[in-house]
């Protein structure tokens, strides 16, 4: 399966927000091993689990878990196209939207969501590793870059109605609740902000319906082109939409895809995937991120995995890691 990869202009993006800690952000690529000449490369990808890798050694150096949090500062494009297709959009709501359809271009070990619900606009982000279960810098860094770019694009000092966040609340919260301005509940599942429909719906000053359905051309080729050979992590979002429903079968998913099961099938096939082997991967990330949320009873686990029965679970657990998922959560505890 194609491993997840990372735009080098978001890598950028982030290298500024490191270096704003006062870390030298070449010096971080050399002891990785990574490239640093690429991040002048338009086209080039880094591995989601090198972003990982680059988040976790610059904790590790600065010493502090709000790093992410910096990126809001930087007012680099992730994707250039895709920043002005949210710019150039009606209103912020429509520009998540786009936002939203586009984000794979960016990363793809990022699952972007934007739903109405009656008490506001819930804008989350969920991000996916490989081999290593993603730093929780890299969804933070996600939301702070979004809070950054839409005070910026607005000329207001738009505040959410809450901020959800991953992972324990860190010693010191004080640089969340100076960049978000609205209440935190940290323990989530994943990352997410609440904003106003208010703040959603009114009008952007760079709003231009010309420039927008050009932009939303620009970003549809270049999406279509690189999901010709990503098929796998479409079928993994679906995938993870569904499994709180019950086990997926194939034929719903390929429902979701429109596309036959046949064809589905065999689009994973030409990815040196399959359905089953899809299917099992998405629960064993999952489980792991949800593992580590510690208020989540292991009921309540099994269940959103799609799991019947709890005991099916931990057979499934026992042989991805060769141990109980409780036996599990106490390593990570400690």
């Amino acid at each position: 399966m194609p491993e997840r990869t990372t735009l080098s202009s978001w890598v950028r993006g982030m290298v500024l927000a490191i270096e704003l800690e006062g870390l030298d952000g070449r010096a971080l690529f050399a002891e990785l091993g990574l490239d640093y000449a690429a991040l002048d490369d338009p086209d080039a990808r880094f591995p989601q689990d090198d972003m990982t890798r680059l988040w976790q050694l610059a904790v590790q150096r600065s010493g502090n878990p709000a790093i992410a949090l910096n990126i809001a500062r930087v007012h680099t494009p992730a994707f250039p196209v895709v920043g002005y297709a949210l710019m150039s959009s009606r209103n912020l709501a429509e520009g998540f939207e786009r936002l939203e359809r586009y984000q794979r271009i960016i990363a793809e070990g990022a699952d972007l969501s934007f739903r109405r619900q009656p008490e506001g606009c819930l804008f989350s982000v969920q991000v996916h590793g490989d081999r290593l279960q993603p730093a929780r810098q890299s969804a933070e860094c996600s939301l702070a870059s979004l809070i950054g770019l839409v005070r910026w694009i607005t000329g207001r000092q738009i505040r959410p109605l809450e901020v959800q966040l991953a992972g324990e609340p860190p010693r010191d919260v004080t640089p969340y609740a100076a960049l978000f301005e609205a209440p935190l509940k940290f323990g989530q599942t994943h990352c997410a902000m609440l904003f106003s429909h208010a703040d959603m719906d009114a009008p952007l000053p760079t709003a231009n319906a010309e420039l927008a359905r050009l932009h939303d051309r620009f970003a549809g080729e270049y999406l279509a082109r690189f999901e010709s050979s990503r098929f796998s992590h479409q079928t993994r979002q679906v995938l993870c939409r569904l499994l709180p429903q019950g086990e997926p079968k194939r034929e719903a998913v390929a429902e979701a895809l429109h596309l036959s099961e046949r064809t589905l099938q065999r689009r994973l096939q030409e990815e040196g995937s399959s359905y089953q082997q899809l299917l099992d991967d998405t629960r064993r990330e999952l489980a792991q991120q949800y593992l580590a949320t510690p208020h989540m009873t292991l009921l309540e686990i099994a269940y959103l995995l799609g799991f019947s029965e709890p005991s099916n679970f931990f057979r499934a657990f026992r042989r991805w890691f060769g141990v109980t998922p409780g036996e599990y959560r106490e390593r990570g505890a400690r």
